[in-house]
């Protein structure tokens, strides 16, 4: 993470290892500005007053290493981001005049991305921020995984079970609320058919219709126009001495005839000649059979009209194409449909019968989830009572509330009416009782800020490898506690840090001297301007930090030797 502008933060950038990372440094160094960094980053206030007096903004920029199928990449890639080698980039800009800007993955996005990635990358816990477990619906979802298979196998069932139930819900309340509309529906489609099944219309049988009354109204010229045509190719009986098509022809035909053996090609012409007589012999013979043939009966031309209308009146209210086959398709998709509903009373009966056996088993399948998720709170709150008897809060207990969220729109169970969600029946809350006598509340409500965040601790600690959050912030976790708890609460944070990334902001070198790395945060004063760096603390230098925050000053030699002490120690402890 850089950080430029921030406060007493000029440049710097915060290297934060895997494991257990100890921030440290004198009181108004600027700790609290690494706090600020990340907390800009996972979207929170964008303050003006945090920007380096004389300068334009403070940006805070961090690259956070994630795989690419994790939620919070996966948020990313949906708002437009991309991961640069398995990481992906934030950066926030916060100006002078209060203005703030939000970047992801080299887009640019609304602040409000930010805390969405934030509760899958981050859980905050301070004195005066905490994220993460205090949401009820997280504490579920820790517990549940804490459970193991023992949750795991039953919720399986149980949300196979609820996808189907709301599906069959969805479907009985549409048709049940419809049923009006649909037996409206029911009722139309019924008169079309019966009034398409009256008519009996045959498919293609408009266009036939059309041609022939095109004919019967033209009949009389019809035959006339044959007659002439049959007159003009084969001659009138009535005029011997007319000449006709076939005469002219046969009479070109006899001429080549009888000279076409001295050259061929008015022989080939010979042929052609004598093959277009035969076509003109042929449709001679159709013209006059066809003026034999057509029907001039005005009774046939008046049933065709009326059939024509009949077959109009049904295109206009149900042929979208206005032909007689749009009709048929019409009555062949109405006819199903109708049998679709007319089948509703049978589906309903079907779907309630299958409703029910849903709620039934859906409510031993929730009943098998309270049972598992009662049986590992009990273990949870006992593991983190012990836990919190270390981190100087021996008297304070721990519960955990598990209670069925009751719906008067729900379903009833032993003349309850329950809301079931897509997890069970179970609302999960912690509970912490700080003293004997004391009625346990919530754990937000029940600490004060220093105890909740060893409360939090503890949490995670018992929780740890259960929640998927892969960071943890403590920020003056080790408030107001010393000595054997202090050295506690750094090992348990050491233990935490084996299976998530923990960053602490700490006073107490016993706290530090567990860390993985120590980050130093340091005021200097040219006379003019003063400004805060962060420092990666080794060997010799750590020592004399530790000495520092155990005596005051660096140059103690039983400080000295007290830190060595607490390195070897802490190193001595993380090898078992």
């Amino acid at each position: 993470m850089r950080i430029r502008s921030l406060g007493v933060i000029d440049d710097a950038v915060v290297e934060l290892s895997p494991g257990f990372t100890a921030v440290t440094g004198e009181t108004g160094a600027g700790k609290t500005m690494v706090v600020t960094s990340l907390g800009l980053l996972l979207g929170g206030r964008a303050d003006p007053a945090l920007v380096r007096i004389g300068a334009k903004a403070a940006v805070v920029e961090g690259r956070i290493v994630m795989r690419p199928d994790a939620p919070a990449a996966v948020r990313a890639e949906e708002a437009g981001a991309e991961l640069d080698d398995g990481a992906l980039l934030i950066s926030r800009t916060v100006s002078a005049e209060g203005r703030s800007r939000a970047h992801v993955g080299g887009r640019s996005v609304p602040v409000g991305l930010l805390g969405e990635l934030a509760d899958d990358l981050v859980a905050v816990h301070g004195q005066t921020d905490q994220q993460g477990l205090l949401r009820p619906a997280r504490q579920r979802q820790a517990l549940d995984r804490y459970a193991g298979d023992a949750v795991a196998v039953p919720l399986e069932k149980y949300g196979s079970a609820y996808r189907r139930l709301r599906a069959v819900a969805v479907e009985l309340d549409e048709i049940t609320t419809r049923a009006r509309e649909r037996a409206q529906e029911a009722d139309l489609l019924r008169f079309g058919l019966d009034e398409i099944a009256a008519v009996e219309p045959v498919a293609g049988e408009d266009t036939e219709l059309a041609a022939e009354a095109e004919r019967l109204g033209h009949a009389e010229s019809l035959a006339s126009a044959a007659q002439v045509a049959h007159a003009a190719l084969a001659g009138n009986p009535e005029d011997p001495e007319g000449i006709d098509a076939n005469t002219l022809v046969a009479g070109a035909h006899r001429a080549l005839e009888s000279v076409r053996s001295h050259d061929p090609a008015l022989g080939a012409l010979a042929e052609r000649i004598g093959e277009l007589g035969i076509l003109l012999g042929d449709v001679a013979g159709e013209l006059a059979g066809y003026a034999d043939d057509l029907d001039a009966d005005p009774l046939r031309l008046a049933a065709v009209e009326e059939r024509r209308a009949a077959l109009t009146q049904l295109t206009r209210k149900y042929g979208s194409e206005g032909t007689v086959d749009a009709v048929l398709q019409w009555a062949e998709q109405g006819a199903a449909r109708l049998l679709e509903l007319d089948g509703d009373d049978e589906r309903i009966t079907e779907l309630t019968a299958e409703r029910d056996g849903l709620r039934s088993e859906l409510s031993a399948l929730a009943q098998a989830l309270t049972d598992a998720r009662v049986e590992a709170a009990t273990r949870f709150a006992s593991a983190v009572t012990q836990e919190l008897a270390s981190l100087a809060m021996p008297h304070a207990r721990v519960t955990i509330d598990i209670r069925q969220t009751e719906d008067p729109d729900g379903v009833d169970v032993d003349g309850r009416a329950v809301a079931y969600g897509p997890s069970g029946t179970d609302e999960v809350e912690l509970l912490l009782a700080p003293h004997p006598g004391a009625q346990p509340r919530p754990i937000a409500k029940g600490a004060s800020g220093g105890e909740l965040s060893r409360v939090m601790l503890a949490v995670e600690v018992v929780f740890a490898g259960s929640d998927p959050v892969p960071t943890y912030l403590f920020d003056e976790v080790d408030a107001g506690v010393g000595g054997k708890a202090a050295v506690e609460v750094g090992r348990r944070l050491a233990k935490l840090a084996k299976s998530a990334q923990v960053v602490v902001v700490t006073h107490l070198p016993q706290v530090a001297a567990f860390a993985d790395r120590q980050l130093l945060v340091e005021k200097t004063n040219d006379g003019s301007v003063t400004r805060s760096g962060v420092t990666v603390l080794e060997g010799e230098d750590r020592i004399r930090e530790l000495s520092r925050m155990l005596a005051g000053h660096e140059d103690s030699v039983s400080a000295r030797a007290h830190a060595e002490e607490l390195l070897a120690a802490a190193r001595a402890d993380a090898s078992k």
